[in-house]
C-alpha cells in the first residue's frame, strides 16, 4: 500500500507539471494585448519571458519532491539526500516567492494607468503565501529530518 501511495503522489507531481506548462503555453495566448500580435511578438514580450524563467525554479522544486518521493519509496528517508532535496525545496520556494514579488512591483509601478492590476496583485500574494508555506514546511521537515540523520549516524 505504502509503495501505491508514493507511486500515486509521483503522478500527482507530473500532473502539476503537465498543467501548469500547459498554462505557461496557453496563458499569453488568451492576454487581451496578444489578440492581435503574431506568435514571436507574444512569447518574446520581456514580462512573459521573465515568466518562464521564474517558472524554472518552481519545476527544479517539483522534480526535487518528485526526488524526494522515490528516496521514500525506496526507504532512504532517512538519508542526507532526502534533507538535501528538502533544502533545496525551500530555497527553491524562497527565490519563487521573491520572484513572484519583483513581478507584483513591476505590474505595480509599471502598469497601463487604464488597466486595474488589482487582479494580477491578488493572485501575487496568493502565490507568495503558498510558496511560504511550502518553505516553512520544508524547513520543518528539513531540521527534523536532519536530526534524525545525525541522531541514526551517532548509533
Amino acid at each position: 500500500m505504502k509503495r501505491v501511495s508514493i507511486i500515486f503522489f509521483q503522478v500527482v507531481i507530473v500532473l502539476i507539471g503537465i498543467v501548469v506548462l500547459a498554462g505557461l503555453i496557453w496563458f499569453p495566448l488568451t492576454e487581451g494585448r496578444a489578440e492581435n500580435l503574431d506568435l514571436f511578438s507574444i512569447y518574446s514580450d520581456p514580462f512573459i519571458l521573465y515568466g518562464y524563467a521564474a517558472s524554472i525554479v518552481f519545476f527544479v522544486a517539483l522534480y526535487k519532491a518528485f526526488k524526494l518521493l522515490g528516496y521514500i519509496g525506496q526507504n532512504k528517508v532517512f538519508s542526507s539526500k532526502s534533507v538535501k532535496a528538502l533544502k533545496n525545496i525551500k530555497y527553491c520556494a524562497i527565490v519563487l516567492g521573491v520572484l513572484i514579488v519583483a513581478a507584483g512591483i513591476y505590474i505595480r509601478l509599471f502598469h497601463n494607468k487604464d488597466d486595474d492590476p488589482a487582479g494580477f496583485l491578488a493572485i501575487c500574494t496568493v502565490a507568495v503565501f503558498a510558496s511560504i508555506i511550502v518553505a516553512v514546511a520544508a524547513a520543518i521537515f528539513e531540521k527534523k529530518l536532519k536530526n534524525s540523520v545525525d541522531i541514526k549516524r551517532s548509533e
